[in-house]
């Protein structure tokens, strides 16, 4: 269902992955028609003219072709820049729904003036379907990890309490278009990683309440045993967890953890990178704490000599999903 002031407006971003990205947006078009919406393809600089194939596939989606791969944040901003929608949803191009739930969502964003964004349930597209995310638990103060809440677990019942969640989750995330004139576009610094949770962290800090609703659910393609060991992750983890300290935290905390991810955290992952033969991975977080550290962490694109070939020179299967 679409109109000219679509009540939401979805945005996908395509890497290499027409596929994918067709399959997102046939089960979009088959489930949804509860709410009105328009459907926005970013190609973010594929081999191939990806949006052009889409454009004449599906003639009502709107498909954008960017010269360069401009990372995950850089590409769902082409598509908010475009979008006409009352709500923003960016989904990942390698996710589908099952039901047409998607107003739960919109009435969670209704609810109060203060919930600024809500993310679904997420599960695990390959069975047995595991839930991926039922929402997320904080930072802590200093070595920034956190984890998701039910990831692994089987769909019980046991996380389908709505409630707050201090991040929304980069794989489906729909938002309030007030929230972003507030709070400010997706940060383009991180190219891959940390980027919601930044985003995130800045429309807490504007008033906004963020949301976990597991009455709408969406599938992701990401296996649950996806090996994680790769040049590109660990060079932008290791560097956008440097980025976040310096962006987002004060005082003793701020030293603190820039301090715990420059040496212990480095050093440890170095070693254990370093036994098991993986120079490359040593070598990618040397790289990544000498950029955290010392490239500029404000919300202009990266200087890294450009990320994207930074990305092509650590590895060349970069994708611009996170």
């Amino acid at each position: 269902m679409t109109n000219n002031t679509p009540d939401i407006s979805f945005i996908t971003i395509c890497y290499n992955g027409f596929k994918d990205t067709c399959e997102l947006i046939e089960s979009l078009q088959d489930k949804i028609h509860s709410v009105s919406y328009e459907i926005i393809v970013v190609d973010n600089a594929s081999r191939e003219d990806e949006a052009a194939k889409i454009q004449k596939l599906y003639p009502t989606v709107v498909a954008i072709r960017s010269n360069e791969n401009s990372g995950f944040s850089g590409g769902n901003n082409i598509g908010i820049r475009v979008a006409k929608g009352k709500y923003i949803f960016l989904i990942n191009n390698d996710t589908y729904i099952e039901s047409d739930n998607i107003s739960s969502l919109v009435e969670r964003l209704e609810s109060r003036p203060d919930i600024g964004g809500v993310s679904p349930k997420i599960r695990f597209a390959f069975p047995p379907q595991h839930i991926q995310f039922a929402g997320f638990t904080p930072l802590s103060p200093i070595t920034l990890r956190n984890h998701m809440l039910g990831f692994g677990c089987p769909d019980d019942g046991t996380f389908d309490t709505p409630q707050p969640t201090p991040y929304l989750h980069g794989a489906a995330m729909m938002i309030k278009r007030e929230v972003i004139e507030k709070a400010g576009m997706m940060p383009e610094i991180f190219f891959l990683y940390y980027e919601e949770l930044d985003w995130s962290t800045r429309m807490t800090r504007a008033g906004y309440e963020l949301w976990y609703d597991p009455r709408c659910t969406v599938f992701h393609k990401e296996s649950q045993s996806t090996g994680q060991l790769s040049k590109l992750r660990t060079y932008y983890l290791t560097r956008n967890r440097l980025f976040y300290a310096r962006r987002n935290l004060k005082g003793f905390n701020r030293l603190a953890s820039i301090l715990y991810q420059s040496t212990i955290a480095a050093t440890k992952n170095s070693v254990v990178y370093l036994m098991k033969g993986r120079f490359d991975l040593a070598a990618a977080v040397f790289y990544g704490v000498n950029s955290g550290l010392f490239l500029s962490a404000s919300d202009e694109k990266s200087s890294d000599t450009s990320d994207e070939k930074s990305s092509d020179t650590l590895d060349k299967k970069s994708t611009a999903t996170s």
